[in-house]
């Protein structure tokens, strides 16, 4: 008995101390209308992760049109500047060394070096629009995009390098002209004595 009384006094303190609702809990109840929502949430959840995946993907695709647009834009903006180069290194042959080869005061045996150092950079400005035609028409040993704009960044260098350096040689060749022009003068002017 003693044991029974011990029990029931057990079971009544553990009845107090729960609380209200844990007493009356039964088994679960299964709604099926909570479990139709979940599914068409996930369902959702699918279609906008793949959507999303989709424009990932998609934008992923034009950042890679965008850099080989871009790639052929500084292509063709230094295809430009090497053609804007090469034109007016040939306006410096056609007008200035026409002046300097025609001028009295450039002896005949300067007349071949004056030649050979201008035709020495229009074989090079020759050789680079070869190899520029060359390098944009053809893979060119498979060169990447950089690789090729590089190189093509190199040559436009090269050009404008040739360009100062038909200038400098023209001003140094008409400083010269100029330098005979003004000696002719003096050695030939009239004296009043």
């Amino acid at each position: 008995m003693k044991n029974k009384h011990k029990t029931l006094v057990l079971s009544l303190a553990l009845a107090l101390c729960l609380p209200a609702g844990a007493a009356c809990q039964g088994m679960p109840v299964y709604d099926n209308t909570n479990f139709v929502s979940l599914v068409k949430s996930l369902v959702e959840s699918t279609k906008q992760t793949a959507n999303l995946v989709k424009t990932v993907n998609f934008l992923k695709a034009q950042k890679e049109n965008i850099e080989k647009v871009n790639s052929v834009v500084q292509d063709l903006k230094a295809v430009r500047e090497i053609g804007r180069n090469n034109q007016r290194l040939i306006a410096v042959m056609q007008d200035d060394l026409r002046d300097i080869l025609n001028s009295p005061y450039i002896k005949p045996d300067e007349i071949s070096r004056v030649t050979e150092s201008f035709s020495a950079v229009v074989d090079n400005s020759l050789e680079t629009a070869s190899f520029i035609d060359e390098i944009l028409s053809s893979d060119h040993l498979k060169m990447s995009d950089a690789e090729r704009a590089d190189v093509l960044k190199r040559k436009e260098l090269e050009s404008k390098e040739m360009v100062t350096d038909v200038r400098l040689k023209t001003k140094r060749y008409r400083e010269i002209i100029s330098f005979r022009e003004m000696q002719d003068r003096i050695n030939n002017r009239e004296t009043g004595f």
